[in-house]
């Protein structure tokens, strides 16, 4: 790489012979001049052809051979065995076409680590050529090159300046601001585009989701609609994540008819999808039936409905799947043994856990990661073993997250141990200080045990801090819409008479001997 920059200077218009083939490249000592002239050995039994000879026999251009060798590496990961090569390349004066450079810029996309220093040099290179503007192709891959290597505002400028665009650079460049999070350019972007389709709309949808803006995904899903553009598979996988993210069960059954009106009924990607969906929004039964209607079932497919059995709680089926897809010839792999272990946690499985985890490691050998951790630890809290749950926490090879930590210090409000839940704090405050549902928590448990000099503290501790405590909401669906509430929240068009039906709903609990349960701890506590 480092002879990169020199080549940017060599002249582009020199002739020259065939080189070897990138296969079989030139030692330092040895010259093209010397190649050239070697002469034939016509008495030997192997004909001793020089490289011109063969190459005008196969007529094989020599910028695809010396292109075709610098895609293999590129494919390989080799990103730094291609750029010497292609050195090596201009060394010998063979000049590189548009190919040439998309091949690179791809290998500097696909690896952005390396790509980042390669990258610019390569810019550098077409714009002597005058490839980046005039090339399309060229261009497009310099769009996406700069964004996958974080640098959108670069990615930008190369869109610009080119002199013609297609839809194909337009959506990567729409792409690359949705990839860098920046959802409003994009949106600007799209907005440009003189022609939108389905793949435009995809990009910028699947930029919601990733993005965690599952309603504005949806709503743009509704403008797609609208503008009378159909999505293809890839659409629908994408609005089913978001579906089953926020819980949308009538939304996704109309995405599930219009799959199977589209003749879609056996695309796996969708039918994965739709096992997660149900499995989320606790239809286990849908989840099941599309499972056993599929043709074919992958990995995920299994993964989906184990993991989906177990967050429902059908623990011995979820076991039963994970037995069942070995015998059908199907490797468990990291995902598998979390669904697995999640199934055992849900019952207090505790020894059927430890021995699935065993397994994992002994006989698969598949590294835990702290998912998996995460799961020894939520086991142990279910069956109140707290301190064996401690132990995990304290020699998982990892850092531990906010996740495990909460989980355990969930279990230690349910258990009423405060002690536990104050060394627990020792570890959250380092892993989120600023998270404020921790700190609830831990005034909680102290108000929970009548400590409330403890929960006092906590609340000013936040105070201190500057946390604001961020308010909890609910969400239903009604007729495909997503409505949410905050609590005492009266901004709802139809809070009126939301609140009316609260009163009523009340007063026939009252009527059937239903107390709070404040109340009930005062009553009780007078007595």
């Amino acid at each position: 790489m480092t002879a990169l920059p020199a080549l940017i200077s060599t002249t582009t218009n020199t002739t020259t012979t065939l080189p070897q083939h990138p296969n079989t490249i030139q030692p330092p000592h040895t010259t093209r001049h010397q190649d050239q002239t070697r002469p034939i050995n016509r008495d030997s039994k192997k004909p001793n052809l020089s490289l011109k000879q063969i190459s005008n026999k196969t007529s094989i251009d020599p910028v695809v051979s010396w292109t075709s060798s610098l895609s293999r590496y590129c494919r390989n990961g080799q990103l730094h065995q291609a750029a010497s090569h292609f050195t090596q390349m201009r060394l010998l004066e063979i000049d590189p076409n548009h190919v040439t450079f998309i091949t690179l810029l791809s290998g500097c996309a696909d690896l952005p680590s390396q790509g980042n220093s390669l990258g610019p040099l390569l810019h550098a290179y077409t714009r002597k050529l005058g490839l980046d503007t005039c090339n399309l192709m060229v261009g497009t891959a310099l769009v996406d090159m700069y964004a996958k290597c974080g640098h959108v505002e670069l990615s930008r400028l190369c869109f610009d300046e080119l002199k013609v665009k297609n839809s194909f650079s337009w959506n990567t460049m729409i792409d690359g601001f949705v990839r860098n999070g920046k959802i409003r350019e994009a949106i600007e972007v799209f907005d440009e585009m003189p022609e939108r389709g389905v793949i435009s709309w995809t990009v910028l949808i699947n930029g919601f989701v990733k993005m965690g803006l599952f309603e504005e995904a949806l709503e743009w899903f509704r403008k797609m609609q609208v503008s009378k553009v159909e999505p293809d598979r890839v659409t629908i996988v994408t609005v089913l994540s978001a579906c089953a993210n926020l819980g949308a069960l009538g939304l996704g059954l109309w995405v599930h008819r219009y799959a199977l009106k589209k003749g879609l009924r056996d695309n796996v990607k969708i039918c994965n999808s739709l096992i997660d969906l149900y499995s989320r929004c606790g239809a286990i039964e849908l989840a099941r039936q599309v499972f056993e209607k599929m043709g074919e079932r992958t990995l995920v497919s299994w993964n989906s409905i184990i993991g989906g059995l177990a967050a429902n709680g059908f623990t011995e089926e979820a076991l039963e799947h994970f037995d069942l897809m070995q015998k059908q010839g199907f490797k468990p792999n990291d995902v598998s043994f979390t669904g697995a272990l999640t199934a055992c946690s849900h019952t207090g499985l505790v020894d059927e856990g430890l021995k699935y985890f065993d397994i994992m490691e002994r006989v698969h050998k598949i590294s835990p990661r702290i998912e998996h951790y995460g799961c020894i630890v939520d086991l142990y809290s279910r069956a109140g073993r707290l301190e064996d749950a401690m132990s995990v926490v304290q020699n998982m090879p990892m850092k531990p997250n906010e996740v495990v930590v909460g989980s355990l210090l969930a279990a230690c409000r349910t258990r009423g141990d405060v002690e536990l839940a104050e060394r627990l704090m020792n570890y959250l405050v380092h892993l989120d200080p600023g998270a404020d549902s921790n700190y609830v928590l831990l005034s909680n448990i102290y108000a929970a045990v009548g400590r409330w000099d403890g929960a006092c503290k906590q609340r000013m501790t936040m105070k201190a801090l500057g946390i604001q405590k961020k308010p909890g909401f609910s969400s239903i669906e009604i007729g495909c819409d997503i409505h949410e509430f905050v609590a005492g929240d009266k901004s709802h068009d139809k809070a009126e008479d939301i609140y009316s039906m609260l009163e009523l709903l009340s007063f026939d609990q009252a009527l059937c001997g239903y107390v709070p349960e404040a109340m009930a701890k005062d009553m009780l506590g007078n007595g």
